[in-house]
């Protein structure tokens, strides 16, 4: 008797399940297409672009410049970063069709580093000790 009871519910169960309105949600529809008829997403027409940027900060002496040139597989350009040590880098590139990413980097100027001082020599830090600070008893007047 216990199972047929079960057994109708699991029935009423599935059959309310089948009737839930269905949402939007779910997987993507795929979009059939016919081989004769395939359209790219990406545009038939081949990379051609210049660009070029600068920037000055005098606050912080911030220096940067950049360029580049592409037309369809080759791509030339350069970029200068002015660095912490009071170097200026600079690296040039190209890339001519599949032969990768080709640079060649210099330097102007050389390293500083103002917090060094070589004439300084090495000691290790003396370490301190102080004795701990027990609070003081307070008293007042008794009422």
């Amino acid at each position: 008797m216990n199972s047929k009871i079960i057994f109708v519910l699991a029935l009423v169960a599935v059959a309310a399940a089948d009737k839930r309105p269905s949402t939007s949600y779910g997987p993507p529809q795929a979009q059939r297409r016919s081989f004769n008829s395939f359209e790219s997403d990406e545009s038939s027409e081949p990379a051609r672009y210049t660009f070029e940027f600068d920037v000055e900060d005098d606050s912080t002496g911030a220096s940067f410049e950049h360029q580049e040139a592409r037309d369809v597989d080759n791509t030339q350009g350069s970029y200068t970063v002015q660095l912490p040590d009071g170097r200026r880098q600079t690296v040039k590139y190209y890339v001519n069709g599949d032969s990768g990413y080709v640079a060649e980097v210099t330097y102007e100027g050389e390293a500083r580093y103002p917090d060094s001082d070589e004439s300084r020599e090495y000691s290790a830090p003396r370490p301190s000790y102080s004795a701990p600070r027990a609070p003081r008893p307070t008293y007042g007047v008794p009422q």
